[in-house]
């Protein structure tokens, strides 16, 4: 056995290795695109169609003028330039690639195209270059039969193909980031270059693999200098999820999840509210007849876990989160003073898991998972809030934090998720965060009660009660919108979030601060 083993590996030639390279290398650029592209044009379906569209079209024409000029031109010297010249592209991306993505937003496209130049320029060209390798190494095989040999090295390329899924997906994207992935690529194409020319390759092509070596790391270096545009990048990594940063600017740390602004925290005064948005959150307790009867809270997402920090240490309840990425729990709790406690409890799960899971019942749900890009349409459907109101209390509220805008084409997605909120719920309640109809945080509050609960009441109760905060003005947000007819009612079969979202792509996100000397601000 370890005879045969031995004959197999004498027997795979430089060709088959540049081609086995080149299939891991192509399919794991494919996947980490969509988390390059994904902070500026989302990460919705259209986006993925775009980058699948792309490579699948760049690999079709490197095969083409690969197959016409390999019959002239294949050796193995011109195979180990293919590798470095695409190695050379990789340290591009890695030194400019934010700079390349950013110039490619000023094409008027229709939002759901907008990626495309994005991905055409970062990740065409070296795809088109990967392509080369298969029909120049299919005619540098000693094999004389052109379709056992054709066979045989797309047949090498695909088995490459599926390594570079998988190790990207499930290695390199958890344990490293971005520019540390692409580095691994460009790498593993220099190194392959090297094998490929031989034993006693030419001095020049030694100063050439030397060389692209050398940009590589170089260009890693450039982007490892601790700071972004962001602050100073306290923590940085790729989770199975998201890109997840913390950076500190001033005396404010944030949390990014896919390149947006997801929570933030004062350091001085850990539980102050930071974004205007996670003020309303303390609304239900306006709306419950008592305040003391919201026993148990549960938030389904956790990210910087600004409100059930603040609902722990502000009121005497059980605050349950479920948090489907566990980066995500460990990172609040190194460094967003996340403390788990008697009366506050972390589950790593999945949101409708967990509801569909538990036998125990809340005097409010949160509904904190939406993202302005990604939404997991499982937790938008009608089912979802049926599911939602049956583990709700007789009194109970389900509260939304959405990420639309109240009108025009932007709103679609707030207008659908109230609907079907309204499907389940008696009484829905709207609170946009800014005026007009940009897209910015939208606050939702269902109720099984159907008795309805006047904006003057919630002014009377804001006064004579004490939640801890002083939500006058977010009172003056309140609305009660008309039951939307243009948008679909979500459903497991049928919930076309992407779409939904598609009016937002390239829209600007208003996201409020609030003043961090204002006491009001909590």
């Amino acid at each position: 056995m370890a005879t045969g083993t031995g004959d197999w590996a004498r027997r795979v030639t430089r060709p088959e290795l540049a081609v086995f390279v080149s299939g891991v290398a192509s399919m794991g650029l494919e996947i980490l695109a969509g988390r390059v592209v994904a902070p500026q044009f989302g990460n919705s379906i259209y986006t993925w169609g775009s980058i699948i569209g792309v490579f699948l079209a760049a690999l079709s024409l490197g095969y083409h003028y690969g197959g016409k000029r390999a019959a002239e031109r294949a050796n193995h010297r011109r195979l180990a330039r293919l590798l470095l010249v695409t190695a050379v592209y990789v340290a591009v991306l890695i030194f400019a690639g934010d700079l390349l993505l950013r110039s490619t937003t000023v094409f008027p496209l229709p939002s759901r195209f907008a990626s495309l130049p994005a991905v055409i320029l970062l990740f065409g060209p070296p795809t088109y270059l990967l392509g080369f390798i298969s029909p120049y190494a299919a005619d540098l095989s000693s094999t004389e039969d052109v379709g056992k040999a054709s066979g045989h090295i797309y047949a090498v390329g695909t088995v490459g193909s599926i390594l570079g899924a998988f190790g990207t997906t499930y290695l390199l994207i958890p344990w490293l980031g971005i520019d540390q992935i692409a580095f691994v690529f460009g790498v593993l194409l220099v190194v392959t270059a090297a094998v490929v020319l031989g034993r006693s390759p030419q001095r020049r092509s030694v100063f050439a693999v030397a060389a692209v070596g050398v940009v590589l790391v170089a260009a890693l270096g450039s982007g490892a200098v601790g700071v972004s545009a962001h602050g100073r990048v306290v923590y940085h990594t790729q989770t199975p999820y998201q890109e997840l940063e913390v950076a500190d600017l001033g005396g404010t740390r944030t949390l990014y999840l896919g390149g947006q602004r997801h929570s933030a925290m004062d350091r001085d005064r850990p539980t102050r509210h930071v974004f205007e948005y996670t003020r309303y959150f303390h609304l239900p307790y306006l709306f419950a007849e008592d305040p003391d009867d919201i026993d148990r809270v549960l938030f389904v997402g956790g990210g910087g876990f600004t409100g059930p920090r603040r609902f722990a240490a502000e009121y005497n309840a059980t605050i349950d989160v479920v948090e489907i990425d566990p980066e995500v729990i460990r990172v609040a709790k190194e460094y967003f003073h996340l403390e788990e406690s008697p009366n506050l409890t972390v589950y790593n799960a999945g949101g409708r898991q967990f509801l569909r899971d538990t036998d125990r019942t809340y005097d409010l749900i949160v509904l904190d998972a939406y993202k302005k890009d990604k939404v997991p349409f499982q937790l938008t459907t009608v089912e979802f809030m049926r599911l939602a109101e049956r583990r709700l209390t007789d009194d109970g509220m389900l509260y939304a934090n959405i990420i639309s805008a109240p009108s025009g084409p932007a709103g679609q997605f707030y207008r659908a998720e109230h609907r079907t909120m309204e499907a389940v719920f008696p009484r829905v309640y709207t609170f946009p965060t800014h005026d007009g109809s940009v897209v910015q945080n939208i606050e939702v509050i269902a109720t099984k009660s159907a008795t309805r609960v006047s904006q003057s009441t919630l002014r009377e109760r804001n006064q004579q009660r004490d939640v801890g905060i002083d939500l006058g003005d977010e009172i003056r947000d309140y609305t009660i919108d008309d039951p939307p007819e243009d948008v679909p009612l979500l459903r497991d079969d049928r919930a076309p979030v992407d779409s939904l979202l598609e009016p937002m792509v390239g829209q600007r996100y208003v996201l409020q601060e609030t003043a961090p000397g204002n006491a009001s601000a909590g």
